[in-house]
């Protein structure tokens, strides 16, 4: 299915409370990955196809007011086409086409309704 919702990412002011909230209410542990105020939360399972989740620092969002909810990244085929796509329909685009090693071709937006919206071009989904 294209467009799939492929990461989520938890915002958090205390990583070690927002880790340890987690860990008990869903049994999930984490590794690092990247700087100390970010972490993978690990799910138990090899597939690379998952859905992958991460605990990150409120320093990493792009906007002024704090994020309420959780960020949001789907799979595209491609990540220009789309933010084409955001802004041809009234969306804005936060973050323009980054590059993430390894992984794929990021963008952030946000959409008509306020919300901020991630499309990920992944590397994995090009071969």
């Amino acid at each position: 299915m294209d467009n799939q919702l492929r990461h989520f990412a938890i915002f958090t002011e205390d990583m070690e409370r927002a880790r340890s909230f987690y860990g008990k209410v869903f049994n999930w542990s984490f590794n690092a990955y990247g700087p100390s105020d970010f972490s993978q939360i690990n799910t138990g399972t090899e597939d690379n196809k998952q859905l992958i989740g991460a605990l990150q620092d409120r320093k990493y969002q792009l906007t002024k007011e704090k994020v309420i909810g959780i960020e949001c990244s789907f799979s595209v085929k491609d990540v220009d086409a789309v933010a084409k796509l955001v802004q041809d329909n009234g969306g804005q685009i936060l973050l323009p086409k980054t590059e993430i090693p390894k992984v794929g071709r990021l963008i952030k937006f946000r959409d008509t309704e306020g919300n901020i919206v991630c499309a990920m071009q992944y590397f994995d989904s090009e071969q």
